[in-house]
């Protein structure tokens, strides 16, 4: 590798929104993240509902059938 091209790396603190702080290396100072491994459903196993009843019906009423329309060929004559 070439000599002062590179980016230094040192270690710095990422802190998660749910308070949990983890120390690693990086290019950056002090990362600030939004969901970690401590709070991720996929990692604790919690599942979160999210309402998403009435959204397909609600779509329905103002667009009209959920169905897709296929189109018809025209026979050529």
């Amino acid at each position: 590798m070439k000599a002062e091209i590179h980016p230094d790396y040192i270690q710095t603190t990422v802190t998660c929104a749910c308070g949990a702080v983890y120390r690693v290396g990086s290019t950056r100072r002090d990362l600030k993240i939004g969901i970690c491994a401590a709070c991720h459903p996929f990692f604790t196993g919690e599942q979160k509902f999210v309402d998403t009843a009435g959204r397909v019906e609600k779509f329905a009423r103002r667009f009209g059938s959920t169905r897709a329309v296929r189109a018809t060929k025209k026979a050529a004559a």
